[in-house]
């Protein structure tokens, strides 16, 4: 079945990733995005492990590569400024704490909108208000007054999707806070960085420095527990007092790189959260990325759980005929393991931020046991190669596992 009209809600990452392949598969996509525009900046995302070999299969390396960071390392300093430890690109074959693929999610997010707006309708500054699911598809009312029909709908509008709350039940259902928040801004390169990104962390806060393509400028970053803490993601003004708040009095480069938030064009702060669910779709309704399974940018893989979940997600629900019960029901057999991996790793990651005694010791990373999570984390899912199934597209795939997944 050709010609299968899929709606998709978001696009940041995981919304046009799937858009790419799901048009390959021989969809008619639409991605629906409630931003007027794509949103710039942000944190600096990782490919590592499985991911890459998606992006390779998308045909996007060279595209990728090219809008990297460029970062070769990264320090952890003290107040003053002097190195503590010391991690390079190359360690651990590029998979390591600074991966040889990363990005600003802005970018990433730039390379996948270029790679399929030719081929895929984008409706940005707009919004589902209503949605109706039957035997045979969706009836979706947008914001701005169209009606349109779908044979599928998926939600890849992040850890505050609408969607998911129009369809599966409020945020509280499923969000779990990991105590901290996160916040990002790009700021002038006054303070000498080149290609190595440094962070100073002291009783449970960090602040942080990382290069970006554009040398005249860096991206700052910070972290600071607040446990049960609720902040209206939209009120750019309260989080940014909550900020200065919070870092008030922080050592090292923190108050010259605070000087510089009210000018900053692409302020973000959120808490650090995970979605659990125990499903991923309801009837003909799925969730994709942070939307379903969010582990948290504690985890450092957030990204690859959305590039691996869009094409696993596409090649299954083109594998079983468009059938979404039997899709969807592999899609999450295949993806499960990985993403719970992920989700360990950031809580343990969590704890290790927190200010403990000796009588509470954070998280041992010396282990065995360890290093097998992270081996999960980073390649722990089989790429089928889906032979058989549509692809129009130019790049090669060639199966690099087997499938353990029975029909």
């Amino acid at each position: 079945m050709s010609g299968i009209r899929v709606l998709v809600a978001g696009a940041s990452i995981a919304g046009p990733a799937l858009a790419h392949w799901l048009r390959r598969r021989g969809a008619e996509v639409t991605v629906v995005e409630r931003a007027p525009e794509l949103r710039p900046g942000g944190q600096a995302v990782d490919a590592r492990g499985v991911t890459k070999e998606v992006i390779r299969r998308m045909g996007l390396d060279p595209a990728v590569r090219a809008a990297c960071t460029q970062t070769i390392g990264a320090h952890s300093v003290d107040a003053d400024g002097t190195v503590l430890e010391t991690f390079r690109v190359d360690d651990d074959g590029g998979d390591g704490f600074i991966a040889e693929i990363e990005i600003l999610r802005g970018d990433l997010s730039q390379v996948l909108y270029d790679d399929t707006r030719d081929g895929v309708e984008y409706l940005f500054g707009d919004r589902i208000a209503e949605l109706t699911q039957d035997a045979d598809g969706v009836d979706v009312v947008f914001a701005g007054g169209d009606r349109r029909r779908f044979e599928l709908v998926i939600g890849a509008d992040g850890v505050h999707s609408a969607l998911r709350a129009m369809v599966f039940g409020p945020y509280e259902r499923f969000v779990r806070h990991l105590g901290h928040m996160l916040a990002y801004y790009s700021v002038p390169n006054e303070f000498g960085l080149d290609k190595w990104l440094i962070e100073y962390q002291e009783s449970g806060r960090s602040a942080g420095l990382r290069p970006i393509q554009d040398a005249t400028r860096a991206m700052a970053m910070f972290s600071f527990p607040a446990a049960d803490l609720d902040v209206d993601y939209r009120d750019i003004a309260a989080q940014k007092r909550l900020l200065r708040e919070r870092m008030a009095g922080f050592g090292w480069l923190t108050s010259p790189i605070l000087a510089h938030l009210d000018d900053t064009p692409d302020f973000y702060l959120d808490q650090v959260a995970q979605v659990v669910m125990d499903r991923w779709s309801n009837g003909r309704v799925g969730l994709l990325g942070d939307a379903a399974f969010s582990s948290s940018p504690m985890s450092g893989q957030g990204t690859g759980l959305a590039l691996v979940g869009a094409y696993v997600l596409a090649g299954e629900l083109a594998a079983a005929g468009w059938d979404p019960e039997a899709g969807f029901a592999r899609y999450e057999a295949r993806m499960r393991s990985f993403v719970e991996a992920n989700q360990e790793i950031a809580q343990l990651n969590a704890r290790s931020r927190e200010v403990t005694g000796p009588e509470e010791p954070g998280p041992d990373f010396t282990g065995a046991w360890f290093a097998e999570l992270v081996e999960r984390a980073i390649n722990g899912v089989d790429l089928p190669d889906y032979a058989g199934v549509p692809d129009s597209g130019a790049a090669e795939i060639h199966s690099t596992a087997t499938d353990p997944v029975s029909d």
